[in-house]
């Protein structure tokens, strides 16, 4: 079993505590992960406007969103000023990249993203995109070679904006195995490497804390690799000693870290070889909305 950690980093909490922490495990345990960051306002106070969606609150509730991201955290963009990550951050997104760890891009506004980005025309997607690659090329000193879509959303004109930015590969959606999309009639060349696991915050209320390892690890003997996102919020914060023990618990069991970013780059020295398989925003188990998700057979 091989199995890859991609980090969605979300707050400005989450930069300032929850990446050194995690940091700080990875390289004591010698995991290799993908950190991916959001670099403008933390507007996660906006997020409560969602509370009348269907299974939004519930969900809250069940994960202690509360209790997990901080009152202030969820007052930013309201009652409290939004902070700009980047300003605020900066080190702490550095050092992650200075510690051998691959970075990525998860959002600019993850707010308007996971929220909006239905309703963004292409221009707006473009600027969202190209505001955070600025900043990540500044703070970095290159371009990014790969993204994941803040709450798995994505839409044909987001898939059009990667494959225009050169990406290695994106983590956009929800499935089983790398492939490249199309969606919305069109097909696109920017290859997706899907999360496969269920996260925490999809788990917790609906099973006990000390019985979610055992089911990834059941959920990772059906494929060769699998894929496991977590969050600053979470695993970085009330939950890093849970995914440090994890991580041991993995590695006693013969479980195979690797990189998101080698996979890619091996998958695509036999490019003509990927799949390609449609995304459609369905419903997932856990979440509310709609999600990105691999669907059908092969096309």
């Amino acid at each position: 079993m091989k199995l890859a950690i991609k980090i969605d980093v979300d707050t400005y909490r989450g930069t300032l505590v929850g990446v050194p922490k995690l940091v700080e495990i990875l390289k004591r345990r010698g995991i290799p992960a993908t950190f991916l960051f959001s670099f403008g306002p933390d507007n996660t106070g906006k997020s409560l406007c969602r509370i009348f969606k269907k299974g939004f609150l519930k969900k809250c509730l069940r994960s202690n969103v509360a209790g997990n991201y901080g009152l202030k955290t969820l007052l930013y963009g309201t009652l409290l000023p939004a902070p700009v990550i980047y300003k605020k951050c900066a080190p702490q997104i550095k050092a992650a990249g200075e510690s051998g760890f691959e970075c990525g891009i998860h959002s600019w506004d993850h707010f308007k993203w996971q929220n909006r980005l239905s309703n963004m025309r292409p221009t707006e997607i473009e600027a969202e995109f190209t505001k955070a690659s600025v900043e990540f090329e500044k703070i970095f000193g290159r371009k990014p070679e790969s993204c994941g879509a803040p709450g798995w959303q994505v839409s044909p004109d987001s898939l059009d904006v990667q494959d225009a930015a050169g990406l290695t590969y994106a983590s956009d959606v929800r499935g089983t195995s790398p492939f490249f999309p199309s969606m919305g009639g069109r097909n696109f060349k920017t290859l997706q490497i899907p999360s496969t696991l269920p996260t925490l915050d999809e788990m917790l209320g609906l099973f006990k804390l000390e019985d979610v390892a055992s089911l990834h690890f059941k959920a990772m003997e059906d494929r060769q690799y699998s894929v496991m996102t977590i969050h600053a919020e979470l695993e970085g914060m009330a939950y890093a000693e849970w995914f440090e023990s994890f991580i041991v618990d993995a590695k006693l069991r013969g479980v195979e870290f690797y990189s998101l970013k080698d996979r890619a780059r091996e998958l695509l020295n036999s490019r003509d070889s990927i799949p390609r398989f449609e995304v459609k925003m369905l419903p997932f188990p856990g979440r509310s909305g709609l999600l990105a998700q691999q669907s059908g057979g092969e096309l």
